[in-house]
């Protein structure tokens, strides 16, 4: 029998964060409300007007499986299959990452660029190498009018995620997708290349949140025994892909950002300062430029 069998949709609320909470989840207030409004199909404001109102038999059931689901371990984005990622709704699928806040600090690196070059009102092309969702991407066309990106993964389905992604916020027709390895299928010169790749080094994976090696996908998570595999092949690739002046940025580990520096100046790239830390004070988003000759 359900555990909401009867209650209200505030009880019902409280039941499931004391749940949640039981087991260690540190944001079980904020989870148990969007997991009830997922099974009953409402927002904040509907769950406010109808708190006293009791589930039906049905609701309380659906409520049931999602927090079972949520005890498993399984993230909120992934129960509700959507995440916000720099103010934009986006799908997730089994074969992307869910986006994170840490994230958003390639986008404000490369914007910051951009608009101390004098460049954000260009027709730019940007290039995403693995763009999971389309996260990166999507955030960087939504605040840059002229610009069109050239987005690739090795999954198809993540791709499909990301066009569906980019069809829906009404980006779709300054974006093009492409089944690759990185860079490997691209031509022409790029103002901008991005990509948050797999960095977490093989050996580590066993250790991370249940959130993320049970429910993220492998591929976008491993890079190999030091966890620079990646950054060897889409750093080289990038610098024969960057347009002169053009810049890259990516997404790093803990401690990786000295050793992704060197990579970029070893392919004859030029770090543009230091690297910007997440909010948690991480060097986490590494940018350089092909300089102009």
């Amino acid at each position: 029998m359900s555990h909401f069998a009867g209650q209200s949709i505030d009880a019902a609320r409280r039941v499931l964060a004391a749940r949640l909470l039981a087991v260690g989840n540190d944001s079980a207030e904020l989870d148990a409300r969007l997991l009830v409004g997922a099974a009953l199909g409402l927002d904040l404001t509907g769950m406010v007007k109808a708190a006293k109102r009791t589930l039906t038999h049905d609701e309380a059931d659906r409520l049931e499986d999602l927090a079972r689901r949520r005890l498993a371990g399984e993230p909120v984005a992934r129960i509700l299959g959507i995440k916000e990622f720099w103010g934009l709704p986006l799908h997730l699928s089994a074969a992307t990452l869910v986006p994170r806040p840490d994230t958003e600090t390639v986008v404000e690196r490369a914007l910051e660029l951009l608009r101390a070059d004098g460049a954000s009102d260009r027709a730019l092309r940007i290039a995403d190498l693995g763009t999971g969702s389309g996260a990166i991407l999507l955030a960087l066309l939504s605040e840059l009018p002229n610009a069109h990106g050239f987005a690739t993964d090795i999954s198809a389905a993540a791709l499909r995620t990301a066009s569906r992604n980019a069809a829906e916020l009404g980006l779709g027709d300054r974006a093009t997708w492409i089944a690759c390895d990185y860079g490997s299928a691209l031509t022409g010169a790029f103002d901008l290349i991005v990509s948050n790749p797999p960095y977490i080094p093989s050996a580590d994976i066993a250790g991370l949140d249940i959130e993320v090696r049970a429910y993220d996908p492998r591929a976008a998570l491993d890079g190999g025994a030091d966890g620079l595999d990646a950054y060897r092949a889409l750093v080289s690739q990038s610098a024969g892909l960057l347009t002169s002046g053009g810049f890259l940025v990516v997404e790093v580990g803990r401690g990786q950002s000295g050793q992704v520096e060197a990579l970029m100046t070893a392919s004859g790239l030029s770090p543009t300062g230091p690297p910007k830390a997440d909010l948690g004070g991480v060097p986490r988003a590494v940018s350089a430029r092909r300089l102009p000759r």
